[in-house]
């Protein structure tokens, strides 16, 4: 009996079963650690992309403008030229206080060329003729434009006291048979290259021209004319 008694007061031993670590909450966890660095990663390397090419666009533009505007958009100097100057309407007469009266009108054709993708607008422009640093006349004439790479020509007149140079020259009665004249004349004209209203220059371009004026009543001509032009 006490043996009974012993045996049936021993508790009794269930199988446990054993204790494995549960897969699901940590491999979830792993996944997702995983899913989060790839997410990462890819929007880095986009964002890395827009960067890229958003650098690469800007360098590009900048090369562009750069390009552009030593080549294409590069302010030029306009060229002026004075292609000739005519003689007309000379008048003679004999005065008893100069021996002879001249009066006549010089015509200088002007050309201006535009070698710029923009227009040049110009303002009035000032022509002065001299005779021995004598001023014998002052021309003006009117403001206005050369379109993108055209040449404008344009006629400039003066009348000239032509007996201001005959007293000048010591020009006497013989002139009938032909006097020389040495004369130099001065172009001054202003205006402003605009180009897309980026690039602007001011600009005052000058020419300096000497010649020979033989008169004689059958004829009167301009010849040995030399000119240089300045752009500033």
């Amino acid at each position: 009996m006490e043996e009974l008694e012993k045996d049936q007061a021993k508790p009794l031993a269930y199988p446990s079963t054993p204790a494995t670590p549960f897969n699901g909450t940590i491999g979830g966890e792993e996944e997702s650690s995983r899913w989060n660095s790839s997410q990462y990663l890819r929007k880095r390397r986009c964002l890395l992309f827009c960067c890229g090419c958003c650098s690469a666009a800007v360098i590009l533009l900048g090369f562009t403008i750069l390009v552009l505007s030593l080549t294409v958009f590069r302010i030029k100097d306009p060229t002026l030229t004075m292609n000739a100057i005519h003689v007309r309407g000379l008048d003679v007469g004999l005065g008893t206080d100069h021996p002879l009266s001249l009066n006549a009108t010089l015509t200088a054709d002007v050309s201006i060329k535009n070698p710029n993708v923009a227009s040049f607008g110009f303002e009035s422009s000032v022509t002065e003729f001299y005779c021995k640093r004598k001023t014998l006349a002052v021309a003006y004439a009117p403001g206005g434009h050369v379109s993108s790479h055209r040449t404008l020509r344009m006629n400039v007149t003066v009348d000239v006291l032509a007996d201001k140079v005959a007293e000048l020259s010591n020009i006497t009665s013989n002139f009938l048979f032909g006097e020389t004249v040495n004369l130099t004349s001065y172009t001054d004209l202003k205006g402003r290259v605009n180009v897309l209203g980026i690039y602007k220059r001011d600009l005052d371009v000058m020419i300096n021209c000497s010649m020979t004026l033989d008169l004689s009543l059958i004829d009167q001509e301009v010849a040995n004319k030399v000119c240089q032009a300045t752009v500033m």
